[in-house]
Parts: C-alpha cells; structure tokens; sequence
C-alpha cells in the first residue's frame, strides 16, 4: 500500500492531486485501528433501499449526522431495522468515499435502540389529531372538477413550483396559480406556511390549495408535521390538496388535508383534468350525439311514412280527387250538351233565316222585281204619282231616283 506523508509533501510548486490527498486521507481513516471496530449511536433518517441491495442512510443526533452504508451482504439480517425515525446502534468502520471526498460509516450490524424523539413526536400528534376527528373521512371533501384559480403554498424558488406550473399548463391551461411564497424547511417554516394559508384563506375566488414541498429526510419534512400547520390546513374553506415529499414521505399535514399527492407534481395532476383526455371525450360524446341524432331521425322518419301511408287512406284528399274527377266529367258533360243544344239553336236559325229569306221583299227584288217610293210612301197605283213627281226606285242591288212621264 502507498503512502503518503502530508507534511513532507513535495514542493509547493508541485502540488498534490485532489485524488492523492483524498486517497491520503481514507488511508489515515483505516491506519486508526478505533476507526475500524466502533459502535455509533444515534438515529435513522433519509434512508435510501438501492435496487443493488445496498441500504444508504443517514444516522444523527443533536449534535451531528455521519452517512452510513450498509453493504447486500448485511441488508438482508440487519436492514429491517434501519427505518426513518429508529433509534439504533450502528456497528462498522469508517473510511472515505473517495469520489465525493466523503467520510462515512460502513455497517455490518445493528441494534434496535427504540424510536427517535421526531418520530415520537410524529406519533403523538398523529394520535391526537385522529382522536379529535382531524383526519374522518366524512371531514374529506371532493376536488372541483373544473378549477379555474388554485392557490399554492410553497417557496418560490426551486424545481417544485416550476414543475407544477408547467403540469398545470400542459393539462389544463384555463387554470390560474396564485402563489402563496413560504419558507417550507427549518425552525421557522410552521409560522411562515400558516401566514401563507391565512393569505390565501383571506381570498373569496379560489377553487382549492396545494401545499407542496419536494422530497427530503425527516427533519427537512418536520415543518409539515408541526401542529400548528396541521390545525390551519383543517381550518381551509377551499379542499386542499398535500403534495409533501416522496410517495414513501408522509406527513400530518397529508392526513388533514382533503387529498393527499405522493409527490408535488402529482397533486398538479390530481388536481387538473387533462385537456388531451377531455378533448378525446368530447369527440368521441360528439360521435356519439350525432350518430344518436341521425339514428333517431331515422326512426323519427320511418315512423313518419309509416303514418302517412295510413292516414293516406282516411284523407279526404281521395273523396276530393274523386270530386274533382266527377266535377271534370260533368263539365265535360255540360259542355256537350250546351253544344248540342246550340247546334241544334243554329239549325233551326238557319232554317228560319231561310224561310225569312224566302219571305223577304229582297228575294223578290231578286227576282226582278223592284220597290217604288214617293216621298218616302210605297206607291202601290199610278194613281199616287203625278207627272213630273221624283220617285225613288228600290231594286236588289240598290236605289235610284227617277222623274215620273205620264
């Protein structure tokens, strides 16, 4: 094994790498036999289960927190005693993770020590709060289907609310986010975070609130576990939807709230509907009223000529037809005797005209005879005209005037 002594190190102006003195410094952590065989306690949070078998955790006091690892080889008889919140001896070594320059504790085995202070104070809140009917069913109340203004209460900085809005805004981009800025981690987050939800509290125009923080250990978690934010999110006029941490993170605030989200991004989600989907629904009602409506219309006209071929046989447009026909035939009818009955005027006309004829002076002038006036008196005798007298002289084709010579 290489080694390496920091205080004869080369000259300053042949400086070390970052890998020798990292390298330097794990070999100083496994020198120190009191490094290699030690018992820590202290209590678990932040535990991490990889799909490798490695458990990665943190174990901590009031003091101070060391990361710990837990190789696949002793997960399997020791890692169901690493929980959030345990309280437990860690035996191992230490050494340093050369890649992140980190010094942490190896475990082989550990002892159960009993619950943390957190995570008792997490079960007696818990306790205390169901017991008052904070967290009943009944006290549930359901998410607007349509929200149009959604209040948020987280810090304004950070991936969390950025995430959010652009999930709001891909599903359903009528929705209006008024946020409410808080800090969510540390000593003074409880006050900040109900100052937030009285802000909110204080409006009359919003649908619903979310009270989001991303994912993190217990204790950057605790704010949402303080009671004082627990009774104010019951205290909400407006459902509201907790989306604290990781889906295996859950806080008091999750068990008042109206709905509880595994993480932020998924209570944007719960809390929308998606435009996509509700397009894709509206299409398919559209189809569906119009397929209705033409099979209906369908029926509506079958029906219809169904009833007009019967009401055909009850219409007095038949007896009007027959009417009209019979009206037809007696005009005819009428026309013909009114012709028979002219011809037969005309005929007997004609021979009236002819037995007229046959009797009139001017069939008589025909024959030569002619008609004579004086002063406009039909002379019948020579005895009626003077010498010297002017007679008018009527023949057939028309009248002259003549002097009589006795």
């Amino acid at each position: 094994m290489r080694q390496m002594n920091l205080f004869s190190s080369p000259a300053p102006m042949t400086p070390m790498t970052v890998g020798d003195l990292t390298r330097y410094i794990r070999e100083m952590f496994e020198v120190d036999y009191r490094l290699q065989d030690v018992w820590v306690e202290g209590e678990v949070s932040g535990v991490t289960r990889h799909a490798s078998g490695h458990v990665y955790f943190t174990l901590k006091d009031a003091a101070a927190q060391i990361a710990c690892v837990m190789w696949k080889t002793s997960a399997p008889t020791y890692g169901a005693h690493v929980v959030h919140g345990g309280q437990i001896l860690a035996h191992g070594k230490v050494s340093v993770y050369e890649t992140r320059g980190q010094y942490q504790l190896y475990v082989d085995r550990v002892q159960p020590r009993g619950r943390g202070d957190l995570h008792a104070q997490f079960e007696w809140l818990k306790a205390t709060l169901e017991a008052e009917g904070l967290f009943a069913p009944e006290r549930k109340r359901v998410l607007p289907e349509f929200p149009h203004r959604i209040g948020v209460v987280t810090s304004p900085t950070g991936a969390v609310i950025r995430d959010m809005c652009n999930i709001l805004a891909r599903r359903w981009p009528l929705v209006e986010v008024l946020l409410a800025p808080t800090q969510v981690q540390g000593q003074d987050a409880p006050p900040h975070i109900v100052a937030a939800l009285d802000a909110l509290y204080a409006r009359d125009d919003l649908d619903l609130i979310i009270v989001a923080r991303g994912g993190g250990s217990l204790e950057d978690l605790w704010a949402f576990n303080d009671e004082r934010v627990a009774r104010k999110i019951a205290e909400s006029p407006v459902p509201v939807v907790s989306g604290v941490g990781h889906e295996t993170d859950f806080t008091i605030a999750d068990f008042v709230a109206d709905l509880r989200a595994p993480t932020p991004s998924a209570a944007a989600e719960l809390t929308t509907p998606d435009r996509a989907e509700r397009a894709a629904q509206l299409a398919a009602l559209r189809t569906a009223l119009a397929s209705a409506l033409t099979d209906d219309l369908r029926t509506r006209r079958a029906a219809l000529q169904a009833q007009t071929r019967a009401l055909s046989h009850l219409s007095p447009q038949v007896r009007l037809a027959n009417f009209r026909q019979r009206v037809d035939d007696l005009t005819a009818q009428a026309a013909l005797s009114a012709l028979h009955f002219l011809q037969l005027r005309h005929a007997r006309l004609i021979g009236t005209v002819a037995r007229l004829d046959a009797l009139s002076p001017l069939a008589v002038l025909q024959r030569g005879y002619a008609v004579v006036r004086r002063d406009g008196q039909l002379v019948r005798s020579i005895a009626q005209v003077s010498s010297g007298d002017r007679l008018s002289v009527r023949v057939a084709d028309g009248e002259f005037a003549v002097t009589a010579n006795p």
